[in-house]
């Protein structure tokens, strides 16, 4: 009799409505992949086939929809690739990138998973662990280095340095000054004055001095005949000082590339130092390349680690696990570790989530061909039990 056949279909057809109902209930989950039921038939050798069975279970790993929330910590990931995460002792992957970070500074999935990275500096040559913004301050950092550009006046008057000794206090000594800062090794700032003095034709003395006290040796500017800057023949000043208080002594090398001598109005045209007070972490902001960017009180930021993407040579592989997260197995293959917008890997968007791929649409349209499905095989059983009836009550 067919009823074994009608009860495979039966089954078959309640896995199904089951992958569907589950498709139709995620369909707003963040991340979620869909599924579709793959069937095959039974065949034993006999004449009639013994009905069906679940082959499987497919995924669908195409991308979702980049949905803008504009929350820093909602990463969208364009293409190809998983986030890697932490979750306990085991290591699973998912596209939600919905994070909160917390108390002690490890970002984390709403199930508490923590997201996983290469630490600042290292690239993928280091080992993946769970990353953390750390909550101390950025150490201040001694200005060594002084990049600045000037416009000198060439109708300046010369002053002749024999009989008009440079005194910073009189500012006949000088033809023109320009004021900035300088940090110490304990993020100090310093006033740092840069004086120029015409001394000749196309050529100029320049002398810097920190809170007042000049440099021992000043430097030399020379100009060509077009007023751009003959570095052949100048001299950059270099600065050493001791600021006191603990901080460790100075030495400053000062470029005055792209300083120019033309008949206009003396002008600072840039002015760059790499020197910083010590700063407290503010917030926290995640590029495109995947790199978590600590922003800091002292208007500096540093990189403090990059999101490690994780890929498969086969995808359809991976086990779920729940909560929107898979772990790999041996049909997945090892994964692929990355950086994001590198080779096989997909571009990330912070201020974005990934939202289901799930076309509502169509899975309610399945729903309806898997609900028949599920009535022909119960018409089946009924047919089949009419024909059993009337064998019973022949005579």
């Amino acid at each position: 009799m067919g009823f074994s056949q009608a009860l495979s279909g039966l089954n078959a057809a309640a896995t199904n409505l089951d992958v569907v109902g589950n498709n139709i209930a995620n369909s707003q989950t963040v991340g979620f992949k869909g599924s579709s039921v793959q069937f095959a038939d039974v065949f034993t050798g006999a004449q009639v086939g013994q009905g069906t069975r679940v082959a499987a279970v497919l995924q669908d790993f195409s991308d979702g929809t980049l949905e803008t929330t504009g929350r820093g910590l909602d990463l969208g990931l364009n293409g190809s690739g998983f986030f890697r995460y932490l979750q306990g002792d085991q290591v699973v992957y998912s596209r939600n990138g919905r994070l909160t970070m917390t108390q002690d500074g490890y970002l984390e999935n709403a199930q508490g998973a923590r997201l996983t990275g290469f630490p600042a500096g290292v690239g993928t040559g280091g080992q993946p662990e769970a990353l953390r913004v750390p909550a101390g301050s950025m150490a201040a950092a001694a200005t060594t280095q002084v990049e600045a550009s000037f416009n000198l006046d060439a109708d300046s008057e010369v002053i002749d340095r024999g009989t008009v000794p440079f005194d910073p206090t009189d500012g006949d000594s000088y033809s023109y000054a320009n004021t900035g800062s300088a940090y110490d090794s304990l993020g100090v700032q310093h006033t740092m004055t840069t004086y120029f003095t015409k001394t000749g034709e196309n050529s100029w003395e320049v002398r810097v001095a920190v809170d007042g006290n000049p440099a021992a040796n000043p430097g030399t500017l020379a100009f060509d005949g077009n007023g751009n800057l003959d570095e052949a023949n100048s001299t950059f000043p270099a600065y050493e000082f001791t600021p006191g208080g603990g901080a460790n002594e100075m030495a400053i090398a000062i470029d005055f590339d792209g300083t120019t001598q033309f008949g206009n109005d003396f002008n600072m045209d840039s002015l760059n130092q790499n020197g910083y007070t010590a700063g407290a972490l503010v917030g926290i902001s995640i590029d495109n390349d995947g790199n978590v960017i600590g922003n800091y009180a002292n208007e500096q930021s540093q990189v403090l680690g990059t999101i490690a993407l994780a890929n498969f040579r086969n995808a359809e592989g991976l086990e779920p696990a729940g909560d929107n997260a898979w772990v790999e197995t041996g049909a997945s293959g090892q994964p692929l570790l990355g950086l994001a917008g590198v080779g096989m890997f997909g571009t990330l968007q912070s201020g974005t989530v990934e939202t289901s791929n799930v076309d509502l649409t169509s899975e309610l349209v399945n729903l309806i061909i898997a609900q028949r499905n599920y009535q022909a095989n119960t018409q089946t059983i009924k047919v089949q039990d009419e024909v059993l009836q009337s064998a019973v009550n022949l005579r």
